[in-house]
């Protein structure tokens, strides 16, 4: 997502991840197909490394050290969803082309505060298979130096160090890895054939339903909330009993129970506070956590007012129970076809979750 607000129409058919600021701007690339011998621009050098807070999976490394090599820059952050269904297709392409001289680094500029937690991130990049090198930019100090504004960001650097191609958002897969080829076989890598990778996303990794989704990314702090509709509005930073509608329109969401609604986050005081949605989409997915590490949140989850059965998500059961364990993104109603406005709602059984954001594919 980008800064600056559109129209909602353009807001339903994006990809892009949320930047650093306000507001909330998806936008889907369309297919490209690059030519055999793209002729590409010089964007600019690639910038210092050296604002990275630490680096997993590798020992640090450096603009001037990577010369000679093409290099890869994926701009993400763990919770994005756009990101998330970006990743098959970043980590074929460092196993595929890791032997003839591709290197690709993970800058990780967190959205969320904790994102900026190294051992989130390292378990988040376990648990999602990322083994190639991860710069920690949880200063966004790489962010800055490549003036981006993206979660996610691909930045193709050739073997002079030169920034030779950007690609902002899903999508555009094939014009990638290209140009990939290209710049490699330019480097002189012997074997670089005309064949693209392909993938088998599964879970949160599965392309969004384009075509079905009419429902954009949300807040649940008041800085970036939108369509709240619990009876009496929001009460900020401090507990307060909510109720919500006996019906929502669609995109609105509500509150019920004892929350706090702060600024970045909403959070549950007392047990069996509930969040209710109307949405539109395949997919619904909620980051989360426990306030406190090392605890756990029982839910319960329903979908026009019956457990979700075959529309549960990956981190729910058939009859909506899940547990809230650890700080991410998740995927609760992947519903099957036919994809209708739905009413969504999430009981927490414990107190003690933070809720930051919903997003739908």
């Amino acid at each position: 997502m980008k800064a600056n607000k559109v129209l909602l129409a353009a807001l339903l058919i994006g990809a892009i991840g949320a930047p650093i600021g306000t507001g909330a701007e998806e936008k889907k690339m369309m297919p490209q197909v690059a030519p055999a011998r793209a002729q590409l621009p010089i964007e600019g050098e690639l910038p210092s490394l050296g604002g990275a807070t630490g680096w997993l999976n590798s020992p640090p490394l450096t603009a001037a050290g990577l010369r000679g090599k093409v290099v890869l820059i994926d701009v993400w952050t763990y919770t994005c969803i756009n990101w998330l269904r970006t990743l098959p297709y970043v980590r074929a392409w460092a196993e595929k082309y890791r032997n003839q001289g591709l290197v690709v680094i993970g800058v990780h500029s967190p959205e969320f505060a904790f994102e900026k937690n190294v051992d989130n991130v390292r378990r988040a990049a376990k648990d999602m298979r990322v083994d190639y090198p991860i710069a920690v930019d949880s200063d966004h100090a790489i962010w800055r130096a490549l003036k981006n504004e993206y979660w996610p960001a691909l930045y193709v650097v050739d073997a002079q160090g030169r920034i030779r191609h950007h690609q902002f958002g899903e999508g555009e897969y094939e014009q990638s890895e290209r140009i990939i080829q290209q710049l490699l076989a330019e480097a002189g890598a012997g074997g670089i054939g005309r064949d693209l990778v392909s993938v088998d996303p599964r879970g949160a990794e599965v392309a969004a339903d384009w075509g079905n989704l009419k429902s954009p990314e949300n807040y649940v702090g008041y800085e970036r909330t939108e369509n709240f509709a619990s009876r009496g509005g929001a009460v900020l930073d401090k507990p307060h009993v909510y109720a919500a509608p006996a019906r929502l329109k669609l995109n609105g969401w509500a509150l019920s129970g004892d929350w706090t609604v702060a600024k970045k986050l909403t959070a549950l005081n007392k047990p069996n506070g509930r969040i209710a949605y109307r949405f539109h989409a395949r997919d619904l997915h909620l980051v989360m956590g426990p306030a406190a590490q090392g605890t756990s949140v029982r839910f319960r989850v329903l979908i026009d007012g019956q457990p979700p059965g075959a529309a549960h998500g990956i981190d729910v059961d058939d009859q909506g129970n899940g547990t809230v364990t650890e700080q991410r993104l998740y995927q609760l109603i992947r519903q099957p076809k036919p994809v209708a406005d739905r009413q969504f709602e999430i009981e927490f059984l414990d107190p003690g979750v933070e809720a930051f954001a919903f997003t739908f594919g």
